[in-house]
């Protein structure tokens, strides 16, 4: 093997042993704790679009959901699954010409009487446009905007597990 081919891929090897080394996963993709490994969700609606998300993401993490609280190694408890929409903006006519969605969960981790995790709560906001003579491709909009932020939010409680 030439000289200059034998560099670049130890190179490559050396880049790729550091990024290992200090931790580097891509996201969505982190170890998850022992104390997490067999949670059970516990949620008031287990079909909503956070709800979803969560298991969804705890799954592709490694998680194996518990089917009872007891054989659980930990309780995620979702407290607040709430999604509220604003008016931002009025034509003149009196009609909605802007939105704003807000998506807060409140969550909290607990493993036997002990708590793993305070109750927590994190939310994210979107704005979007409205537009009557657009009625439906607005109402999917708006579908489509709550769903991707219920997967922001489960990320972010992912990551909050992953350091547990």
């Amino acid at each position: 093997m030439p000289l200059g081919r034998r560099f670049r891929s130890t190179a490559v090897a050396a880049a790729l042993g550091l990024l290992a080394a200090c931790g580097f996963h891509l996201q969505g993709h982190g170890p998850l704790p022992e104390s997490v490994r067999t949670p059970y969700l516990e949620a008031p609606d287990k079909q909503s679009d956070f709800a979803v998300s969560l298991r969804h993401a705890l799954l592709s993490n490694g998680a194996h959901l518990a089917q009872e609280k007891d054989k659980a190694s930990a309780i995620v408890s979702i407290r607040k699954d709430q999604v509220e929409r604003r008016t931002l903006v009025v034509s003149p006519t009196n009609q909605p010409d802007a939105y704003e969605l807000i998506y807060t969960v409140g969550f909290e981790v607990t493993s036997g009487d002990k708590e793993l995790l305070p109750l927590q709560e994190v939310s994210l906001t979107r704005t979007y446009s409205f537009n009557e003579s657009l009625l439906l491709a607005k109402g999917h909009e708006e579908d489509v905007l709550r769903e991707d932020m219920a997967k922001q939010l489960a990320d972010l409680v992912m990551r909050r597990l992953s350091r547990l």
